[in-house]
Protein backbone atom coordinates (compact mmCIF):
# COMPACT_ATOMS: atom_id res chain seq x y z
CA UNK A 1 0.00 0.00 0.00
CA UNK A 2 1.08 3.42 -0.90
CA UNK A 3 0.06 6.78 1.21
CA UNK A 4 1.00 10.31 0.08
CA UNK A 5 3.01 12.60 2.96
CA UNK A 6 4.24 15.85 3.17
CA UNK A 7 7.40 15.67 2.06
CA UNK A 8 8.80 19.34 2.08
CA UNK A 9 7.61 22.13 3.70
CA UNK A 10 8.60 26.18 3.53
CA UNK A 11 6.53 27.28 6.05
CA UNK A 12 5.61 31.07 6.71
CA UNK A 13 7.32 32.76 3.71
CA UNK A 14 5.58 36.05 2.09
CA UNK A 15 4.74 36.94 -1.29
CA UNK A 16 6.84 39.43 -2.53
CA UNK A 17 5.24 39.31 -6.25
CA UNK A 18 2.05 38.46 -8.09
CA UNK A 19 2.59 37.86 -11.74
CA UNK A 20 -0.99 37.75 -13.83
CA UNK A 21 0.66 38.20 -17.02
CA UNK A 22 3.10 35.23 -16.54
CA UNK A 23 2.61 31.56 -17.72
CA UNK A 24 1.27 30.30 -13.99
CA UNK A 25 3.38 28.97 -11.34
CA UNK A 26 5.44 30.29 -8.54
CA UNK A 27 9.03 31.79 -8.51
CA UNK A 28 10.86 30.49 -5.38
CA UNK A 29 14.21 31.31 -4.31
CA UNK A 30 16.76 28.29 -5.21
CA UNK A 31 17.96 28.87 -1.38
CA UNK A 32 14.62 28.27 0.13
CA UNK A 33 14.80 25.18 -2.82
CA UNK A 34 17.64 23.67 -1.85
CA UNK A 35 16.69 23.57 1.82
CA UNK A 36 13.38 22.56 1.44
CA UNK A 37 14.67 19.75 -0.62
CA UNK A 38 12.48 20.79 -3.81
CA UNK A 39 13.15 20.98 -7.16
CA UNK A 40 11.80 23.11 -10.80
CA UNK A 41 8.95 21.87 -12.05
CA UNK A 42 7.50 20.04 -8.65
CA UNK A 43 4.07 20.42 -7.55
CA UNK A 44 3.54 22.07 -4.50
CA UNK A 45 0.01 23.33 -2.89
CA UNK A 46 0.21 26.58 -1.71
CA UNK A 47 -1.59 27.66 1.69
CA UNK A 48 -2.64 31.26 2.11
CA UNK A 49 -2.53 31.81 5.76
CA UNK A 50 -3.96 36.17 4.68
CA UNK A 51 -7.66 34.37 2.79
CA UNK A 52 -7.49 31.20 3.52
CA UNK A 53 -6.45 30.04 -0.18
CA UNK A 54 -5.21 26.20 -1.07
CA UNK A 55 -4.37 25.85 -4.51
CA UNK A 56 -2.02 23.92 -6.34
CA UNK A 57 0.93 24.67 -9.04
CA UNK A 58 4.73 24.25 -10.15
CA UNK A 59 8.00 25.70 -8.87
CA UNK A 60 10.47 28.00 -11.34
CA UNK A 61 13.95 28.54 -9.47
CA UNK A 62 14.25 32.01 -8.60
CA UNK A 63 17.69 33.91 -8.28
CA UNK A 64 19.46 32.68 -5.27
CA UNK A 65 19.91 34.65 -2.23
CA UNK A 66 16.81 37.12 -4.29
CA UNK A 67 14.84 35.87 -1.13
CA UNK A 68 11.43 36.32 -4.30
CA UNK A 69 8.73 34.31 -3.85
CA UNK A 70 6.39 35.13 -6.71
CA UNK A 71 2.87 33.54 -7.78
CA UNK A 72 2.60 33.77 -11.78
CA UNK A 73 -0.37 33.74 -13.99
CA UNK A 74 -3.81 32.80 -12.42
CA UNK A 75 -2.05 31.66 -9.12
CA UNK A 76 -1.42 35.65 -8.58
CA UNK A 77 -5.47 36.44 -8.31
CA UNK A 78 -5.42 34.04 -5.02
CA UNK A 79 -2.36 36.85 -3.42
CA UNK A 80 -1.49 39.87 -2.86
CA UNK A 81 2.58 40.74 -1.82
CA UNK A 82 2.95 40.49 1.52
CA UNK A 83 0.45 37.68 2.29
CA UNK A 84 1.87 34.62 4.18
CA UNK A 85 2.07 31.56 2.50
CA UNK A 86 3.04 27.93 2.82
CA UNK A 87 4.44 25.84 0.57
CA UNK A 88 3.98 22.02 0.66
CA UNK A 89 5.07 19.15 -1.34
CA UNK A 90 3.95 15.73 -1.29
CA UNK A 91 5.20 12.31 -2.27
CA UNK A 92 3.88 8.92 -2.49
CA UNK A 93 5.66 5.94 -0.26
CA UNK A 94 5.12 2.68 0.80
CA UNK A 95 3.15 2.37 3.90
CA UNK A 96 6.41 1.13 6.33
CA UNK A 97 8.97 3.70 4.96
CA UNK A 98 6.84 6.46 5.22
CA UNK A 99 6.84 5.64 8.82
CA UNK A 100 10.32 6.27 9.32
CA UNK A 101 10.71 9.05 6.52
CA UNK A 102 11.09 13.01 8.01
CA UNK A 103 10.17 15.59 5.42
CA UNK A 104 12.39 18.55 5.09
CA UNK A 105 11.03 21.92 6.88
CA UNK A 106 12.09 25.66 6.83
CA UNK A 107 11.16 28.34 8.48
CA UNK A 108 12.29 31.06 6.86
CA UNK A 109 12.31 35.07 8.20
CA UNK A 110 9.14 36.61 6.83
CA UNK A 111 10.39 39.88 6.80
CA UNK A 112 13.16 38.91 4.36
CA UNK A 113 12.71 35.11 3.58
CA UNK A 114 16.13 34.21 4.41
CA UNK A 115 16.36 30.51 6.22
CA UNK A 116 16.15 31.00 10.26
CA UNK A 117 15.55 27.46 10.75
CA UNK A 118 15.56 24.08 9.30
CA UNK A 119 14.25 20.86 10.29
CA UNK A 120 14.94 17.83 8.89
Amino acid sequence: MFIEIVKSKIHRVTVTEANLNYIGSITIDQDLLDAANMIPNEKVTIVNNNNGERFETYIIKGERGSGVVCLNGAAARKVQPGDIIIIMSFALMDFEEAKLFTPAIIFPDTATNRLTDINR
